[in-house]
């Protein structure tokens, strides 16, 4: 102990480890280290490489037990692990390499593809190729046949001479006379007997008047009969349809309802539509000269007080439809004389001879030409030209056809494909015979009759010969109707519509050319 005086000083405490030697110093703080004054040993050369084999093979002899130890824990590990795991481990391992997997071929029908897009391109081109083909061939074989001064003769056979326009012109008479007896209705002049007999004489005197000038005048052409005629059977179903929404109208009034619905009468009100302000009539200020030449010349069958109304005439709208009315009817005008008319002409031959084969060679052959002229004239006249007159008129309602191509079955394309017959064939003859107690069945025969009847009304009268071909092809549609609705359905239901159309028709339009043919050149052939 040091008697000195000033600070203190703590000396650090050592403890010599191990057998002895300056060289195993341990600090008592826990640090390894020698003496601040102390040098480190000095060992001979030998013994210092040694001393480092030694130490490296501990080295690796602790390696080697520890990763023996790691891969044994590591199976313990994975034998520890449950099934679920595993199958986990194993799907992973076969979802990087696999590329198979359980999927139906696109063209099987359990594999629900639909997109056949690209395929419907194809049979487009191929169409459009295979007819390209037709039209060379027939350039070649005839070369042009297309004559616009011919198209006149067709409606005309003296310019000075124009008995379809005339006719058509005396169609007022009988429109008038319509409305004539629904005033007088209204205001109570003549019983509903009395008016329900004067409408019909009137509706029976249209169609026997236009049918005996056609047949008896001699300056009228097939072409011009069958425009004529065509104008007074849907004057005949349009006047039809007034006197019967009228006599609804009576007979609501006379019920004294409260509220009437607007198919039949309507308060006298204004409707802001747009642009444009329509009036709402009500029974009897509908019995206007202004409202019933509205619906003479409105794109539909069926008679209301109040049409719907588009607010305002586009343009646009209305140039496209007469670019595509002129275009279109020069279409057809061109396919029927360069196509059409050489294909019947050269039919004549295989009938007069009964040569099976070549009739039906034939046919095949004016199949496609007609039903491509059957197609151009639907869409010129269903959405051309009614969509035209509609825009006119700002008619509102413009469904004149739906998706009758889709048809599964014979009556939905008979009540597809021309909606305003359908909508008066079902408001003014179909839903009336149900109500009356008639079967179904019976109705549906009875509406396929009157079409038959207007069908070869417009056919036999302006080509002056009765053969009921075309009445025969309408009766015909009945049972075959029945027969694709119980035994074809999905895609064979649409394929046997189709079929119908195209080989159908050409089978009626041969055989009264054929008759046609015998009765008017069958003397000079």
């Amino acid at each position: 102990m040091s008697d000195t005086k000033g600070p203190a000083t703590r000396r650090r405490r050592t403890t010599i480890s191990g057998g002895g030697g300056a060289g195993s110093v341990k600090q008592a703080n826990g640090t390894k280290g020698q003496d601040a004054g102390a040098k480190p040993p000095r060992y001979p050369a030998g013994v210092k490489t040694a001393a480092a084999k030694v130490s490296k093979q501990r080295s690796s002899h602790n390696n080697g037990n520890q990763d023996r130890e790691d891969s044994g824990k590591n199976q313990q590990h994975q034998s520890r692990m449950s099934p679920r795991k595993q199958r986990s481990v194993v799907e992973d391992i076969n979802d990087r390499l696999s590329c198979h997997v359980l999927q139906e071929s696109l063209l099987s029908s359990a594999s629900g593809y639909s997109n056949y897009r690209g395929i419907l391109n194809w049979c487009v081109v191929m169409l459009v190729l295979s007819n390209a083909r037709l039209f060379l061939e027939n350039i070649i074989k005839y070369g042009i046949l297309v004559d616009p001064i011919q198209v006149v003769s067709l409606f005309l056979k003296d310019p000075y001479s124009w008995p379809a326009a005339c006719l058509i012109i005396v169609s007022n008479l009988f429109i008038l006379t319509t409305l004539h007896v629904e005033r007088r209705l209204a205001v109570g002049t003549i019983s509903e007997t009395t008016g329900w007999i004067l409408h019909i004489f009137n509706l029976t005197c249209m169609l026997v008047f236009s049918s005996v000038t056609v047949l008896t005048v001699t300056s009228m052409t097939p072409v011009g009969g069958v425009f004529s005629l065509g104008i007074y059977t849907v004057l005949f179903l349009k006047l039809y349809s007034y006197q019967d929404a009228n006599r609804w109208c009576r007979e609501i009034r006379q019920a004294k309802a409260k509220r009437l619905t607007r198919s039949y009468s309507c308060p006298d009100v204004k409707q802001s539509n747009g642009s444009a302000v329509h009036s709402l009539v009500s029974y009897p200020g509908n019995l206007t000269h202004r409202d019933m030449y509205y619906f003479v010349f409105a794109p539909t069958l069926c008679y209301q007080l109040n049409f719907p109304r588009s607010p305002r005439i586009r343009k646009r709208f209305l140039i496209r439809r007469l670019f595509e009315m002129l275009f279109l009817m020069q279409l057809l005008v061109g396919l029927i004389q360069q196509w059409m008319v050489p294909s019947i002409q050269n039919s004549m031959k295989p009938f007069r001879e009964m040569d099976f084969s070549r009739m039906v060679e034939r046919l095949l052959k004016l199949a496609v030409p007609n039903h491509l002229i059957w197609l151009i004239f639907f869409y010129w006249f269903f959405h051309s030209s009614m969509n035209f007159v509609a825009e006119l008129l700002q008619f509102g309602d413009r469904e004149f056809y739906r998706d009758w191509w889709n048809s599964e079955s014979v009556t939905y394309f008979w009540a597809n494909w021309n909606i305003p017959v359908h909508k008066w064939c079902l408001r003014h003859f179909y839903k009336p015979m149900l109500k009356t107690g008639t079967n179904k069945l019976l109705a549906q025969t009875a509406v396929f009759l009157v079409s038959a009847f207007f069908h070869e009304y417009l056919v036999s009268v302006p080509l002056k010969m009765f053969r009921l071909w075309a009445f025969i092809g309408m009766m015909a549609q009945v049972p075959l109707a029945w027969f694709v609705g119980r035994y074809l359905n999905g895609n064979y239901g649409n394929a046997a519509v189709w079929l119908s159309l195209i080989i159908g028709q050409p089978i009626a339009v041969l055989m009264y050319f054929h008759d046609y043919y015998v009765i008017h050149h069958g003397s000079t052939t």
